[in-house]
């Protein structure tokens, strides 16, 4: 309290009371007990780590920029969104079943069910991973021929990379569940980030040339590296918590769960890739790498939506497990609001730097700005609606979603396909912000007719229910 008596004397008299409140609310978020303060907690560690992730993003991407060149740049952005997309399919939702599943054990204290959840979701990880790098191996091999040359060494070595990928999203799934939230993003979110640049100016220290195949074999050893030290970390602290005793499986129950959310969250995943995969196919390396950059630096805005859904999921699990409707429409609409304020605020500041950002990548990059405005109009229309698939997934509406995703996802690689050849990277972006606003408006309608909560950012939440039902 005396923290926060002495910043409220120095902010300006203008700005106090509004200043005051804010600071009171975060003192209160991080002292407090309950569901509800953990997951503020964790939506707020998550957010300052996806600051320092998206901060780190940006300069690896200009420092990457600056070395390749737009040309090598542009072929290594486009593979790596593969390979990355790719291994994180290749999960088939087993890292959010985690999630779904061990907040409810924990609070029934099934530590046996706990134990095998765990344990089986990593060796499926790594089997499921190993099997994606399989079939894209085979994948390569046949169809080498239509394949532009640039292209083929860079996927052969992204594609090694793949079992770890999808170990990595399962760890981090399991640290979300247990509100572990630095463990949960540090990994793939700073450390490899930092891993990648660092292995990569060493070779081109040692006499590599800066070209995409030596990028994507910098990625390559800081992937393995960064989901080995993953792994034996968490598995330490799972041990810690849970310790070691018998183990019950239920695998098909597991995975009968996983599966649809495997299609939501891949249907949403290729949602929001869709646009890069498209100007890949469509346009020469040149422009994937300006189109890439003006969308990474709009992931500034993106990271407050992926900080809140990771606080979120375990939060409205309890909630349906044991809570009442009213609560999680509180806890649903305070998630939009969580989404849509920072998301604005963070959004004008963006595009206020938009052309010093652009132009760090080089002077031809700023060609990207208007990519920047369209794409940001896309972000706030998702950001009013929150994590409405958490949401939706955590209270077991799966199949709504992989309809309401499949319409959106057609919609978008439609337009794409129709935009991009008259209207290149422009084109993209105006179908990549449709798409988001019509996801928007269809997630609202169906958290509203599916739980009975008007999820939108301006909301109030409906009269208090006794129950949980849902229609």
């Amino acid at each position: 309290m005396a923290v926060i008596e002495t910043a409220e004397k120095m902010l300006p008299a203008g700005l106090r009371p509004a200043g005051s409140r804010m600071l009171r609310t975060l003192a209160a978020s991080l002292t407090a007990r309950g569901e509800k303060a953990a997951a503020q907690r964790m939506a707020l560690i998550a957010f300052s780590i996806r600051i320092v992730s998206a901060a780190l993003a940006l300069l690896s991407q200009i420092v990457l920029a600056r070395l390749m060149g737009e040309y090598e740049y542009g072929i290594f952005v486009f593979v790596w969104v593969l390979i990355v997309l790719f291994g994180d399919l290749s999960c088939l939702g087993f890292h959010t079943a985690i999630v779904r599943f061990l907040p409810q054990y924990k609070a029934a204290g099934a530590l046996e069910k706990i134990r095998g959840l765990t344990g089986t979701a990593r060796i499926f990880g790594l089997f499921s991973g190993t099997a994606a790098l399989a079939i894209g191996m085979i994948a390569l091999h046949v169809f080498s021929d239509r394949i532009e040359n640039y292209y083929v060494i860079p996927i052969f070595l992204g594609l090694i990379a793949m079992p770890m990928i999808a170990l990595g999203d399962i760890l981090e799934g399991t640290s979300r569940a247990n509100h572990w939230p630095v463990m949960a993003l540090s990994p793939a979110y700073i450390v490899r980030p930092v891993l990648i640049i660092l292995f990569m100016l060493t070779a081109i220290g040692l006499g590599a040339p800066q070209t995409a195949v030596t990028a994507m074999q910098a990625a390559l050893a800081a992937t393995y590296v960064t989901a080995v030290g993953q792994y034996v970390a968490t598995l330490l602290r799972l041990r810690r918590h849970y310790q070691e005793g018998p183990r019950e499986v239920d695998f098909l129950g597991w995975l009968g769960v996983a599966l649809p959310i495997f299609l939501i969250e891949g249907v949403s995943f290729l949602l929001t890739n869709s646009d890069v995969v498209v100007v890949g196919i469509f346009l020469e390396p040149h422009d994937i790498a300006i189109y890439f950059a003006a969308a990474k630096t709009m992931a500034l805005v993106h990271f407050i939506n992926f900080s809140v859904k990771a606080a979120s999921g375990p939060r409205f699990s309890s909630l349906i497990a044991e809570g009442t409707r009213q609560q999680l429409a509180v806890a649903a609409v305070d998630a939009a609001r969580w989404t849509f304020w920072p998301a604005l605020a963070i959004g004008l500041a963006v595009l206020a730097a938009g052309h010093l950002l652009l132009s760090l990548f080089g002077g031809a990059f700023t060609a990207g700005y208007l990519v920047m405005v369209i794409l940001l109009a896309g972000i706030l229309a998702k950001a009013l609606v929150g994590p409405a698939e958490t949401l939706l997934m955590m209270a077991g509406k799966q199949n709504i979603c992989v309809l309401l995703y499949a319409g959106a996802l057609i919609a978008n690689i439609s337009l794409n396909v129709l935009l991009i050849p008259g209207l290149g990277i422009k084109g993209a972006a105006i179908a990549t912000a449709s798409a988001m606003g019509v996801e928007a408006i269809l997630l609202h309608f169906a958290v509203r007719r599916a739980l009975g909560i008007a999820l939108f950012a301006f909301a109030t939440p409906p009269a208090a229910k006794t129950d949980m039902e849902v229609r």
